[in-house]
Formats: C-alpha cells, sequence, structure tokens
C-alpha cells in the first residue's frame, strides 16, 4: 500500500471511529448492541479472509463439528465483537455503579487469595468476551489495575482509544516499553493486566491439542517477581450484562521452574473457557500461523 493509500485509509478509519462513538452514544445499551451485531454482520460478510480464518481456526479447534456449526459460530464471533465495540464506544455513559450492577462474580475468593499474598497480580485475560470491561471492573471495585496494549497502526484512533480507557481509571502501557513500569506496577502490590493469548514464536506448547506458538512473558514475570499469575476473563451473559470468571492462580507457590509449563497451564485454562462461550473469542486472529510455519501442525 502506497503512503497516500495508507493515509486515505487512516483518514476513513479515523472518521468512520468518530461517526461510530456519536451513534452509539446516542443510544441504551440494548440498542447500541444490536447496532454493533449488525456493524460486525456486515464485517463477517464482507471481510472474506477473516472469516475464512475464524472457519479455519474453529476447524481445528472443534474437528467434531458440522460445516454448518464451525459457519453459524463463526458468523456469531463477529457479531460478538460488533457489539462488544458498540459496547466499547458507550463507556463514558457507563458509570461505575451501572457497571457493578450488570455484573455478576465467579470464583471472586481467587482474587482474595491473590492479593493476601502481597506481590502483585498479573491479571491473564485475554481477546475474549469484553476485556475493556473487565478493567473497568477493577477500577470500579477499588483496585489499581495497568493494561498492557500494543499500539494501534493508526495514531489518531490509538489517541480515540486511549482516551475512553482513561475514563475509566485503567491505565494503559505501551506493549513495546512496558518492563519497567510492570515491575513498578507489581511491587506496589498492583493488578497487571495481560492478554497473552496471540501469535508468537517464543513457544510452542498445546492450545486445543494443538502446537500453539506462545509468549513466555507472563510466566517469566511470574518467576522472578513472585506476583500471582490469576487467569481473570469477562464473558457476556446477555444485554448489557457481564460475568466476570476468576480461576484459581497458576503456580501459586512459584515451583514450577519451567515457563512453558506455566504458559500450558495458563493456555489450558483459557481454552476451557473458550469451550463455554466459543463465540466470544477473537477466531480471526492467526492464532496457529507460526505453528504452521514450522510445520508443527
Amino acid at each position: 500500500m502506497s503512503s497516500w493509500q495508507k493515509g486515505l485509509v487512516d483518514k476513513f478509519g479515523l472518521y468512520a471511529f468518530g461517526v461510530g462513538q456519536k451513534i452509539f452514544l446516542k443510544e441504551d445499551v440494548t440498542v447500541a448492541e444490536r447496532r454493533g451485531e449488525m456493524i460486525g454482520e456486515l464485517a463477517f460478510r464482507l471481510l472474506k479472509k477473516r472469516r475464512l480464518r475464524t472457519i479455519a481456526n474453529l476447524q481445528l479447534a472443534f474437528p467434531e463439528w458440522t460445516d454448518e456449526k464451525r459457519h453459524e459460530t463463526a458468523r456469531k464471533v463477529f457479531r460478538h465483537f460488533g457489539l462488544v465495540t458498540a459496547d466499547f464506544m458507550r463507556t463514558p455513559l457507563r458509570t461505575n455503579e451501572e457497571l457493578l450492577a450488570n455484573i455478576e462474580v465467579e470464583g471472586f475468593e481467587h482474587y482474595e487469595t491473590a492479593e493476601a499474598a502481597g506481590k502483585g497480580i498479573i491479571a491473564c485475560t485475554a481477546h475474549f468476551g469484553n476485556w475493556e470491561r473487565f478493567g473497568h471492573w477493577c477500577i470500579a471495585t477499588g483496585r489499581k489495575i495497568s493494561v498492557v496494549a500494543r499500539d494501534a497502526n493508526q495514531g489518531a484512533i490509538q489517541e480515540r482509544v486511549a482516551k475512553i480507557r482513561d475514563i475509566t481509571g485503567v491505565l494503559v502501557l505501551s506493549r513495546g516499553d512496558s518492563a519497567r513500569p510492570i515491575l513498578v506496577k507489581l511491587k506496589r502490590q498492583e493488578i497487571v493486566g495481560i492478554l497473552p493469548d496471540q501469535n508468537s514464536d517464543e513457544s510452542f506448547v498445546p492450545f486445543f491439542g494443538k502446537p500453539c506458538g506462545t509468549v513466555l512473558g507472563p510466566a517469566v514475570l511470574h518467576k522472578r517477581t513472585g506476583a500471582v499469575l490469576l487467569p481473570s476473563y469477562c464473558v457476556r451473559t446477555g444485554p448489557g450484562k457481564y460475568k466476570v470468571i476468576v480461576k484459581e492462580p497458576i503456580d501459586l507457590e512459584n515451583v514450577m521452574a519451567n515457563p512453558e509449563d506455566v504458559m500450558a497451564e495458563l493456555n489450558a485454562v483459557l481454552e476451557s473457557v473458550i469451550r463455554e462461550y466459543p463465540e466470544q473469542w477473537l477466531w480471526m486472529h492467526d492464532r496457529w500461523k507460526n505453528a504452521r510455519r514450522k510445520n508443527l501442525l
């Protein structure tokens, strides 16, 4: 893509973002979600490459499913992320009180265990459910959380997204320059949110029964600092309704010597919740790309 073409795409993306936010800020949550699903449906029909990747990933993970079930689930995946995008756009309208009134929590005792350890918490979530609401939930319950995120390709859009996140009180750490801030936050016994569910070539450990390129960062941080590695997710349960799911800490006593073993356990936990809510994970991402390149599949 030439520079002028990229500039045109960036301007259109920024314009669409602004228009979308204005529209969703005028609607209640039910209408916004419905319109978001419509956008997701349109993306499913138009983005052929992403649609095929989603279906291919579902085939790899669920070989026992019929083609019809994989196709319908793929459609629901796009609709879900359209809905989540609409929900994110409405963030300026959402108070802490409203958020807490519409979230149930499963496994809160695991958060209490992690906090009692007094070494900070590495909240390992994923591109699953509504991870933005998870960060807001932490803030609304009186906890400080910083989230490690990759910078958006479009600087102007990144600024808009950052402003929306700022409203909730969640601090965003740029993934490319986050090592020192993470250590500071953990030393202060705060929460650091990490989304380690995207393609990598650092290690290859099982995910849905197949070798999968997986980052080692969360495990390495846990081993070096003693911070509790806590699988934490936020799934949608109905219009405007969500559930925070907190699983048992991984390697709470910090005795597992191999970071790959730690990440394999984390992958297994994530897989278990995805199997329960398969339409809420980002299947359009090429999660097994490096595994295919290395002929591991």
